[in-house]
C-alpha cells in the first residue's frame, strides 16, 4: 500500500493554511505548513514532500523567485502558486518560472484539490525546462474579476506553445491585447507581430495582403508585394475579424494550417510558413457555417484553443481598476492628473458600456482633456453618459453602420458564397439579428430600463419585448422592470 502523497504549503496567512490543510487532509493526502520561505526551502531542500503549495507574497521572500531555485534543484517538484495580486503579469511570471498551475486568491478549495491531483498524476517535468525572464513589467490586460482571472490562467498554460488560439468576444473587449500578450510573453516574443483586419480591406485584396503577389500576376500588379504571412516569418500573424474573411482566401487559409505552406499569389514555388497564427472575431461563426460563409474545417483548425473575451456589463467590478488606468495613461501623456468620486465610480457601474473597454477608455480620455476639476464627480458622469446615449440614436452616423450598409454587406456575402443560386437562408433573419438588439438595447437605456415606456416606444406587446429581451441576451439595467 503506498503512502499518502505529502503537500507542502507556504503562506504567512494562518487561515489559509489551516482551510487549505483541512480540505487536503480530507482528500486523502498529508500536509506540512509554514507561514516563511525559509522553512519551505529548508524541507525542499532535504528531498521532502510531493507537491508545494505556495503564496507570492511572503515576509522573508517572494514566492516567484523561490520557484527556479527549487526547480533548479528538484526538477519534477509540482508547484503551486498563489497570489492575491491577480493580474496577467503575475500568471504569466509564475508559468514562466516554471509553476505547474496559478490560483489567484480568493480561491475555491474543490478547484484546490482538483488542481493537486492533476499536477500529481501530471508526467515528470523536462529535464531542459529552463526558467524564462519575465519580460517587460506592463500589464497589457486590467482586472481582477473571476472572468478575467480564467483568462489569465488560460494565457499563461498558452505562453511556450505554438497552439493556434480564437478568440471570441463583442467589439472593444480587448481581443488585440489579447493576442499581443500571447505574443509579447510567449516563446516567439523576439519575432514580429503582424496584424491585419479582415474587415478594413477590400475583399479583392485580402488574398494578395495575406500571401502577397508577384509582378504581372494581376493588372495593377507593377511589383512584388511582401504578404502579411511572409512579414511575420518566426512570430505571429494576428488574423482580426476572421469571418469577414472571403471564401477563396479561407481555402488559401486552409491549406496553411494543414500543410504548413502558401503559394503568392501568380506565384507557383510553396513558401514555407513558420508563424503563429491568432484569429479574432466578433461574429457567430458557427451561424456563419450554417448559412455558408464560413469553412467549418477552417473553423476548427483555427479553434484549437478557444478564448472568450467577456463584455465589459460581465464584469463590472473591473470597471474603477480600468478607469484608473486610462486617466493615468491620459496624465502620462501631459494631461491633468484626474480621480472619479466614489458615487460616480458607481453610476459607470451601472452603464450599459455598449462599446465596451474601449467606450470606457474613451470617456476617461475625454474626462481627462475637457474638465478642470481634479475629482470628476457624478454630475460629470451622468452629463457625459446622458450625450453619448443621444449621440448613439442618430443613425446613421459616422461611427456606425448605417441599415443601407448592412444590407450591402450581406448581399455581398450572399452573391460570393452562392453566386447565382439560391442562398440556404435569407438575409432578413442576419439584418433583423443585427438591428433589432441594438435598437432594443438604446431604447432600454434611453428609459433607464423601464420596458413598458420601451415597449410603448416600439409599438411592442410587453411581454414580446421581454421574450426578445431574454432571446437576445440584453442586459437591462438593475433595479428597473
Amino acid at each position: 500500500m503506498s503512502l499518502p502523497a505529502t503537500i507542502l504549503i507556504a503562506d504567512d496567512d494562518r487561515s489559509i493554511r489551516t482551510v487549505l490543510t483541512q480540505a487536503l487532509n480530507r482528500a486523502g493526502y498529508e500536509v506540512r505548513t509554514t507561514g516563511n520561505a525559509a522553512t519551505l526551502w529548508r524541507w525542499v531542500a532535504d528531498g521532502e514532500g510531493d507537491l508545494v503549495i505556495t503564496d507570492v507574497v511572503m515576509p522573508d521572500e517572494n514566492g516567484l523567485d523561490l520557484i527556479p531555485r527549487i526547480k533548479k534543484i528538484r526538477p519534477d517538484l509540482r508547484i503551486v502558486a498563489m497570489s492575491a495580486q491577480s493580474t496577467l503579469l503575475t500568471a504569466v511570471k509564475a508559468a514562466q518560472r516554471g509553476a505547474f498551475e496559478y490560483l489567484p486568491k480568493p480561491f475555491d478549495l474543490k478547484e484546490v484539490v482538483s488542481v493537486v491531483g492533476r499536477a500529481l498524476a501530471a508526467p515528470k517535468a523536462d529535464p531542459s525546462f529552463v526558467p524564462q525572464s519575465d519580460g517587460e513589467e506592463s500589464l497589457p490586460l486590467i482586472g481582477r474579476s473571476a472572468a478575467m482571472q480564467e483568462i489569465y490562467r488560460v494565457l499563461a498554460r498558452l505562453m511556450t506553445t505554438d497552439l493556434t488560439v480564437m478568440i471570441a468576444g463583442e467589439s472593444g473587449t480587448g481581443k488585440e491585447l489579447v493576442a499581443r500578450a500571447l505574443h509579447d510573453y510567449g516563446k516567439r516574443r523576439n519575432g514580429p507581430f503582424v496584424a491585419i483586419n479582415m474587415a478594413a480591406i477590400p475583399r479583392e485584396l485580402i488574398e494578395s495582403e495575406l500571401f502577397g503577389h508577384e509582378k504581372g500576376s494581376f493588372t495593377g500588379a507593377t511589383s512584388r508585394l511582401v504578404g502579411r504571412f511572409e512579414q511575420a516569418e518566426g512570430g505571429s500573424l494576428f488574423l482580426d475579424e476572421i469571418g469577414d474573411m472571403p471564401p477563396e482566401a479561407q481555402t488559401r487559409l486552409l491549406r496553411v494550417l494543414q500543410e504548413g505552406e502558401y503559394t503568392s499569389v501568380g506565384g507557383r514555388v510553396p513558401i514555407r510558413a513558420n508563424v503563429r497564427i491568432i484569429a479574432a472575431t466578433h461574429r457567430d461563426l458557427t451561424q456563419l457555417i450554417r448559412q455558408g460563409l464560413f469553412r467549418e474545417d477552417l473553423f476548427y483548425r483555427l479553434n484549437v484553443v478557444p478564448i472568450r473575451l467577456p463584455p465589459l456589463r460581465e464584469r463590472t467590478e473591473d470597471i474603477p481598476e480600468l478607469a484608473r488606468h486610462f486617466l493615468g495613461q491620459a496624465a502620462s501623456e501631459g494631461l491633468a492628473p484626474k480621480t472619479i468620486s466614489p458615487d460616480a465610480l458607481e453610476r459607470l457601474k451601472r452603464h450599459r458600456w455598449a462599446g465596451n473597454v474601449r467606450e470606457l477608455e474613451n470617456l476617461m480620455r475625454r474626462l481627462a482633456a475637457l474638465y478642470s476639476q481634479e475629482v470628476i464627480g457624478l454630475d460629470v458622469i451622468e452629463a457625459e453618459l446622458a450625450d453619448t446615449s443621444q449621440a448613439m440614436k442618430q443613425v446613421p452616423s459616422e461611427s456606425r453602420e448605417s441599415l443601407s450598409e448592412t444590407v450591402d454587406r450581406h448581399l455581398r456575402d450572399y452573391f460570393t458564397a452562392h453566386g447565382d443560386a439560391l442562398p440556404p437562408t435569407g438575409i432578413y433573419d442576419r439584418i433583423l439579428q443585427e438591428v433589432e438588439r441594438p435598437l432594443i438595447g438604446i431604447t432600454l437605456e434611453a428609459t433607464r430600463g423601464n420596458q413598458i415606456k420601451a415597449a410603448q416606444l416600439l409599438g411592442l406587446n410587453r411581454n414580446t419585448l421581454r421574450k426578445k429581451i431574454r432571446e437576445l441576451d440584453i442586459q437591462v439595467l438593475r433595479g428597473l422592470k
